[in-house]
């Protein structure tokens, strides 16, 4: 059932043992949601442990406390709290075992900021904003935790990285007051923007370079697509976690409405990230694929060999295209 933070609140209060989970491959939005709400718990002496079924992509090695995660949930927790996860099957291989939780009756909670979130739990918050660590910071509010800088940098960090350092159409001034809160908690702003957004190893500049030169245009160069290769990460000597961002550069191309990163995850499998400039909802599109996400960020899977993959996305991108 849809629920307010407040009553998700209160009932967190009630757990002895929580299980914070968030979606695989995690990303900053997911990290920072999950080791805010576990340091407030902390804070207010709830046993908690923020459960991860992904290591910690490299682009997000830097910061403290990530390593903490584990990958199983923990025996005998009375509370499961899902953040920043659209649907049950975005916990990858944690995903049997919330479900075998939700058939013991252990309760659930989803507090989410996508637009296609399938309301899995049994207390379900879900609001569209900039970054889901907006909603935990509300959620922290109402369990009576204050935001110390530790949990404001966890924040800062869903932030940052969700609304594309402050770019996407989604940002609003609430979205500024928490940045405005996080820094006067003592957030060293610049730092995480440097290691966000500039800061890059060789190997990843070896990687930009090789795949955006490789960029292909369809429908008039409206459509711009980006294909990442385990050959090229190999060569360069790059990780997945390198290729955070790299859908933003093609869709900077003035006559592109969408573009799209095929990032080759296994022989035949391959995640696509999504992203629209003015008027495309690429929500719908992902869906199309059993994915989603926000209206101009979504991602999925698609299977089978590149070309197909191409010729099979390409053609769903044009439905979505002005004619």
């Amino acid at each position: 059932m849809d629920c307010s933070l407040e009553r998700i609140a209160n009932r967190i209060k009630q757990a002895s043992k929580v299980a914070i989970v968030t979606h695989m491959r995690p990303d900053g939005d997911a990290f920072g949601s999950a080791f805010a709400l576990s340091c407030a718990l902390a804070k207010l002496g709830i046993d908690n442990r923020v459960c991860v079924e992904s290591d910690v992509p490299s682009n997000l090695a830097f910061i403290k406390g990530l390593e903490k995660a584990q990958k199983q949930l923990p025996e005998a927790c009375d509370l499961i709290v899902a953040v920043d996860c659209s649907d049950e099957q975005r916990l990858g291989a944690l995903s049997d075992s919330f479900l075998i939780a939700k058939r013991k009756n252990i309760d659930t909670v989803n507090v989410d900021h996508h637009i296609s979130n399938t309301r899995y739990a049994k207390y379900n918050f879900v609001r569209e904003c900039s970054a889901n660590c907006m909603n935990v910071a509300t959620l922290i509010e109402y369990l009576g935790a204050s935001i110390d800088k530790n949990i404001a940098e966890y924040l800062f960090i869903g932030l940052l990285t969700d609304s594309g350092n402050f770019s996407h159409d989604d940002v609003t001034e609430e979205t500024f007051a928490l940045a405005a809160k996080c820094a006067a908690a003592g957030v060293d702003v610049r730092y995480y923007q440097y290691n966000l957004f500039k800061k890059q190893s060789k190997a990843r500049a070896a990687l930009f370079a090789k795949t955006m030169e490789k960029t292909r245009y369809y429908f008039d160069d409206r459509f711009a697509a980006i294909v990442i290769t385990r050959q090229a990460m190999t060569e360069c000597g790059a990780d997945q976690g390198m290729t955070e961002g790299f859908v933003d550069f093609p869709l900077g191309v003035d006559s592109v409405e969408i573009a799209a990163a095929i990032l080759e995850v296994k022989q035949g499998q391959y995640k696509i990230s999504l992203r629209s400039k003015t008027y495309a909802d690429v929500n719908k599109l992902a869906g199309t694929y059993g994915g989603g996400g926000h209206v101009r960020a979504a991602g999925c899977m698609l299977f089978g060999e590149l070309e197909e993959v191409l010729d099979k996305l390409s053609y769903t991108v044009s439905q979505y295209l002005e004619s």
